[in-house]
């Protein structure tokens, strides 16, 4: 399964300079305590880690739980050091992994 996300970032910074990133991922973020209109109970589906790396190296990661709403939405800042790819991943409790790199290129 593949859930749709989007990033903000910068594609250029300069070398040393914090730039702010934003991502979005559309999940429904389902606790495993509601019911459907029927009375069942609508199964916990939650995304469980959300990874960032930078260069080869983690620089930002969450481990969720259900307390986190619907489409849940990160942002974080980032020294930019060297050109290189920035890699989100997005595992949810199924096993379910969405993968996004943007480059980052450092003047």
């Amino acid at each position: 399964m593949s859930f749709p996300s989007r990033i903000v970032m910068p594609a250029t910074a300069k070398k040393g300079q914090a730039i702010e990133i934003k991502t979005i991922v559309q999940h429904p973020m389902e606790t495993g305590y509601r019911r459907d209109h029927r009375g069942v109970v609508i199964p916990r589906d939650i995304i469980k880690t959300v990874s960032v790396t930078y260069g080869g190296a983690e620089v930002f990661t969450v481990e969720a739980t259900q307390g986190i709403a619907a489409n849940p939405y990160f942002a974080f800042h980032l020294q930019a050091n060297e050109t290189g790819d920035v890699v989100f991943t997005w595992t949810d409790e199924k096993g379910d992994v969405k993968k996004e790199t943007r480059k980052l290129t450092v003047k």
